[in-house]
């Protein structure tokens, strides 16, 4: 290559931006509808783990001032009368179904028979795994997102690696210029968005 057509190529390739906002401008609509999307489900998984850990920390918190109670040798009664009606953390709430269980068979006089004295422990422990089913359900919301993002995340990322590629090799053949230079700008953004990708496994599934 001589002189003129290497300055050529030189002043091309630096007229190009390749900071990751000149990456992104440069792009055609699928490699910015990728991009976004990548970029969109981050800031979603994000969420979801700052609230899962939020909650979770609130939730322990809670669930320590309800033991305390329940082990101090107070009543339960009272207990359930000041926690039954809005029960702030799992350990509350299957306390309170037991609880209102408890009550239900003894307002019907069902504590005073035999026969249903022995069925009652049973129906009562019915009633707490329901309660902790549901209880685990809501804290376990949201996670199916997090596996998901997490498993497709990468391969949406290699999706773009190959269609960034594709380009580098489309505009190297438009500008009949075998040297990778030609090239450069559109294959930068198929590792850019690939790493967009692979983050996400790392930021989405792999922490919970």
């Amino acid at each position: 290559m001589d002189p003129v057509q290497s300055a050529q190529l030189a002043g091309s390739v630096a007229a190009h931006d390749m900071s990751m906002w000149g990456l992104f401008m440069q792009a055609d609509f699928i490699v910015k509808t990728v991009m976004i999307a990548l970029l969109a489900s981050s800031f979603w998984c994000w969420a979801i783990i700052f609230d899962k850990l939020l909650r979770l920390r609130s939730l322990s918190q809670r669930a320590e001032q309800f033991e305390e109670s329940f082990w101090s040798g107070g009543s339960l009664e009272e207990l359930y009368d000041r926690i039954g009606a809005r029960p702030l953390d799992p350990m509350s709430a299957i306390f309170a179904a037991a609880m209102r269980e408890w009550r239900r068979s003894a307002a019907k006089g069902l504590t005073e028979r035999e026969t249903a004295r022995v069925s009652l422990p049973q129906r009562i422990d019915r009633v707490m795994h329901v309660t902790l089913g549901r209880e685990m359900d809501t804290l376990e919301r949201n996670l199916g997102v997090l596996a998901s993002v997490g498993s497709t995340a990468p391969l949406v990322g290699l999706f773009g690696t190959v269609w960034g590629i594709m380009n580098s090799f489309q505009s190297i053949a438009a500008s009949k210029n075998t040297s990778l230079a030609g090239g450069r700008p559109r294959h930068r953004r198929g590792p850019v968005r690939h790493r967009f990708g692979s983050g996400h496994r790392h930021s989405g599934g792999d922490r919970l």
